[in-house]
């Protein structure tokens, strides 16, 4: 990633990323763009061993509102590759064992990723549509001990597209995206589960390839041409794709009866992929469903707290609690996601708080009332 002088300059001149970036909030002396300093204009020696490379969550607010367009997740990413060849590496959450995972799944681990699905609906081994289901089997292990049932997305949309008229492939050979590996500056684990994953999705022989997790979706979106050049199939994303298929079904949906709910847009499907309003005109679609928004939406919300399973510290639990504070606020009683891991690290805050908020997954809410 190369920056213009131009662009340097003026960001020298700014400040709107750092006025912007919620870990800058909440951890002393970190702004993107002193970062940009401290490599390009006045470098510094020991950044290659500082801990604030590994601070950046990558929700792109900075990116988003930079005037001269300088996309500072890439950027920080890029430092991080060559911070681990000097030794420096991030502090690893839940004990490394999503790290542990991801590796497992770049060799020749033989994998049960389907087994949940034969109680719940139709799917097949051969098909046009491809169902990639991400990491929820591994979360539905690790995560037991907050009461999450993380394999009721995966179940919600099996159902729904079954509700619309598609039996999927799911296939037990899928790999972890790479998302994580990703920015975590590990580039040849992640070339290597990206090259897996496409492979499995060509023999398949599927056309059209269903993501529920937007890391997945943007992580082949974004990142894998660059390693397997353009996809041999078209990506979409389940907001989407149900969308279109719900709307022409007409009313299938039970009314909500169950209180006001609030929506907790996920960085990589909103501000990273753009897409803001399919999941709202998903729940419109459910009668009597009373939507609030809370003040930061859409572009403008706050991402909520980690990333890549690194480095998840006080500075994102307070993130995390303002973030469910902001959400009672508006009167809701349930806040709704479309990301896996915003589920989790918000239902994990609240586990240590005595707010009367329930967190749910968008499919799951939505499968519930079909």
């Amino acid at each position: 990633m190369q920056l213009t002088k131009q662009q340097v300059d003026y960001c020298m001149e700014c400040g709107v990323c750092t006025g912007s970036c919620p870990i800058s909030y909440e951890r002393q002396g970190f702004s993107p763009r002193q970062m940009i300093k401290r490599t390009l204009v006045d470098p510094d020696e020991h950044l290659m061993q500082s801990s604030d490379l590994w601070a950046c969550l990558s929700c792109s607010r900075c990116s988003d509102r930079c005037p001269v367009g300088i996309d500072f997740p890439e950027f920080i990413r890029l430092l991080r590759e060559k911070a681990l060849t000097t030794g420096n590496a991030p502090r690893l959450s839940h004990h490394g064992i999503f790290q542990t995972i991801t590796t497992l799944q770049s060799g020749t681990l033989q994998q049960k990723r389907t087994a949940w699905a034969a109680s719940v609906g139709k799917f097949r081994d051969q098909g046009d549509y491809f169902y990639f289901v991400g990491c929820a089997p591994y979360h539905q292990t690790v995560f037991r001990y907050l009461d999450l049932e993380m394999l009721n997305t995966a179940k919600s949309i099996l159902r729904l597209l079954n509700k619309v008229g598609i039996e999927p492939v799911l296939s037990d050979d899928e790999r972890c995206c790479g998302h994580d590996a990703f920015w975590s500056g590990e580039r040849e684990l992640f070339a290597t589960l990206a090259r897996k994953n496409v492979e499995t999705i060509v023999r398949s022989g599927a056309k059209t390839v269903i993501f529920g997790c937007p890391e997945g979706y943007a992580t082949f979106r974004e990142h894998y041409p660059a390693v397997v050049g353009d996809l041999p199939f078209t990506i979409v994303h389940a907001t989407e794709f149900l969308l279109a298929r719900l709307k022409e079904a007409g009313t299938i949906f039970t009314a909500a009866n169950d209180g006001p709910v609030t929506f907790h847009d996920p960085c990589r499907l909103g501000r990273r992929m753009g897409m803001y309003e399919q999941p709202r005109q998903l729940l419109s679609l459910v009668p009597d469903c009373d939507l609030r928004e809370m003040e930061n939406n859409r572009e403008n919300a706050v991402c909520c707290g980690t990333t890549a399973w690194m480095e998840c510290s006080s500075c994102s639990k307070t993130m995390q609690i303002n973030r469910l504070h902001e959400a009672q606020r508006t009167g809701a009683e349930t806040m709704i996601t479309a990301c896996p891991k915003c589920q989790i690290h918000l239902s994990c805050a609240k586990s240590s708080t005595d707010l009367n908020l329930q967190i749910t997954d968008l499919y799951q809410y939505l499968s519930e009332r079909l």
